[in-house]
């Protein structure tokens, strides 16, 4: 027996008080606790195993060893699995004859419910039991182990010993109808996850704790995660940062976003309603998922913000998303129109405009460049906010909620389709303006298979010296103390990778910085390998570009590249040409030819 003496004299039972720890560690799982058993510990019981620890019944009754020592550890263990079993349906109540299930079954309901285990843990697992366990569910595991034989491993996996575990007896109806175990096991284990959920976000102390209250953005942004469709992708993965000293700093009087953090920063000071705050989510939520801040370009960006602004309410309203806060910019003869098409309209009464507010003040964009907080490892936004805006059109009109704006739908559709990185939008624009050298045939030449044939004239092939002096392009390239070796490197190799294969032998280039270096003709591989920055003063390019329409031994028909980083002085070049500027770079002028941006 498992009784020791104490200093008082008193007998413990330390098998008692290790059962006791064990059933204490499962009732605290609530998942466990929600199946409705029983626990025998008699030592008069003739249904408690006599190796092991545990035998659960179809009554729904835990037969305990009553004098096995164990830790309290290993108790919690074998009862959560015993418990496993009534809510997995292994040993069901049933009238009539029961069949005891053969080795095979008894060992794969004990693997499958083994191998549960080591995700949902529950006390400590025994050392004699494998890591891993086969896949397959009960009846798969069954029939394999049937047709190949029962695997020494999983032979005595159950708490038993080398006994069953599950022990299907007749239900004599003491208790009305027989219980349903697997739909309260279901039923408790849903909410266990949820609750889990609710605790990972905040929402919960414990997971049997109450719920803390929802601050009314967390509402609103919750509201769309579960009931819109269009905008839950993008709710789903954005986090909102409500810091009144965050926005105090920065001056933020509702809201703002970041779209390459995913962020919005809250105003927590605002009071608003909830269907308000559905409002303001929205609106910054479209701001980022259709990449506002990338689409301003040349523009004022406040200028285009508050554009922005107008578009994205009417469509708010017109979908009826929430209450619009007063103040906020909405102009029903704008409807319809783009952000592009607002911004040519305003950007005449600047005086008016910059009196006019944003989510985030009097003359200040609420479409932020930068992230707030300290920098993150963020995903492919591009590829984040396009999925998440295309899946959310398509359950939107899928489970018909609702008609939406025109314009909306063809800025998400848009976003479908992304714009060609810029290497492949260079290599379009070489093979439209660069010639590739044609070859012409000749009799005056004579093939080489001639030798073979002389009887039969052959014309050969060959390219004339002027086919071969057209097919060129000129490199005006800012050398000044601003540029980045990075942008040169990949502009440069791309340029070069390109014109080999167009066949071009030669390209003709001008380095500028605070002024005109021309280097004449250079084989294309070797165009970087001639690049040094000079690191002079400020740039000025239009030099080069004269030098290159004066030069007589420049075809008038070739194209000219300009690689610069923005910072240079305004161009007017009178022949088909293209720029290559760093990604987020302007031009101080208007461009004429098409800007290839590198990232």
């Amino acid at each position: 027996m498992s009784r020791t003496r104490g200093k008082g004299g008193k007998k413990r039972d330390l098998a008692g008080e290790a059962y006791a720890e064990g059933m204490r560690l499962v009732l605290a799982n609530p998942a466990l606790k929600a199946v409705d058993f029983d626990t025998c510990r008699d030592e008069n019981c003739d249904l408690a195993p006599r190796e092991g620890l545990i035998r659960v019944d179809s009554e729904g009754v835990l037969h305990s060893h009553p004098d096995r020592v164990a830790d309290g550890r290993d108790w919690a263990w074998a009862i959560a699995h015993a418990v496993i079993h009534l809510g997995f349906g292994h040993v069901p109540a049933a009238k009539g004859d029961r069949v005891q299930p053969d080795r095979h079954e008894l060992a794969a309901r004990c693997a499958v419910v083994n191998r549960f285990l080591l995700t949902f843990p529950v006390g400590r697992t025994p050392e004699h039991l494998p890591g891993s366990y086969p896949d397959g569910d009960e009846e798969q595991l069954t029939r394999r182990w049937r047709r190949d034989g029962l695997p020494a491993a999983y032979e005595r996996c159950g708490t038993a010993g080398a006994e069953p575990d599950q022990l299907l007896l007749t239900w004599r109806g003491w208790y009305g109808q027989p219980p349903d175990w697997p739909l309260a096991f279901a039923n408790a284990l849903t909410r266990t996850m949820s609750a889990a959920l609710d605790m990972a976000g905040g929402r919960r102390d414990s997971l049997d704790g109450t719920l803390v209250p929802a601050r009314p953005w967390e509402r609103a942004l919750r509201w769309f995660i579960s009931s819109y469709p269009l905008l839950g992708g993008i709710a789903a993965g954005i986090k909102l940062v409500a810091d009144a000293e965050l926005t105090r700093a920065h001056g933020i009087s509702v809201a703002a976003v970041n779209a390459e953090a995913g962020e919005i920063y809250i105003n927590p000071l605002r009071q608003f309603e909830d269907e308000e705050w559905r409002f303001v989510l929205a609106h910054e939520m479209l701001h980022a998922a259709l990449r506002h801040g990338d689409r301003c370009g040349t523009r004022d960006p406040y200028l285009f913000n508050v554009a922005c602004d107008y578009v994205i309410n009417g469509w708010l309203c017109e979908m009826q998303v929430g209450t619009m806060p007063e103040g906020l910019l909405h102009d029903k003869d704008l409807a319809g129109l783009s952000a592009e098409e607002v911004y040519d309209r305003i950007a005449g009464d600047l005086r008016r405009m910059r009196r006019l507010s944003t989510l985030c003040g009097r003359g200040r964009p609420d479409v932020l460049g930068a992230p707030l907080g300290p920098p993150g490892a963020y995903v492919d936004l591009d590829e984040f906010y396009r999925r998440g805006l295309a899946g959310g059109l398509d359950l939107h009109q899928h489970q018909e909620r609702g008609f939406l704006p025109g314009g909306l739908v063809e800025e998400i559709r848009a976003l479908s389709h992304p714009p060609l990185p810029w290497d492949a939008r260079l290599a379009r624009w070489f093979d439209e303006f660069v010639p590739r050298p044609e070859p012409v045939r000749s009799y005056a030449r004579p093939a080489r298979r001639q030798a073979s044939t002389p009887d039969i004239p052959r014309a050969g092939r060959h390219f004339p010296p002027e086919e071969v002096a057209r097919c060129t392009f000129g490199v005006v390239l800012d050398t000044s103390g601003s540029m980045e070796r990075t942008l040169l490197g990949k502009a440069l190799g791309a340029i070069a990778s390109y014109a080999e294969a167009r066949d071009v032998p030669a390209a003709r280039v001008v380095f500028c910085d605070a002024a005109a270096h021309d280097a004449g003709y250079l084989p294309v591989g070797e165009i970087a390998g001639r690049v040094r920055v000079h690191g002079r003063g400020g740039t000025v390019l239009q030099p080069g570009i004269d030098l290159l329409h004066r030069a007589e031994d420049f075809p008038p028909g070739a194209p000219v590249l300009v690689i610069t980083d923005g910072w240079c002085d305004v161009l007017r070049v009178r022949r088909e040409h293209a720029y290559l500027i760093p990604q987020g770079a302007r031009l101080p002028f208007t461009a004429r030819g098409p800007v290839f941006r590198v990232r």
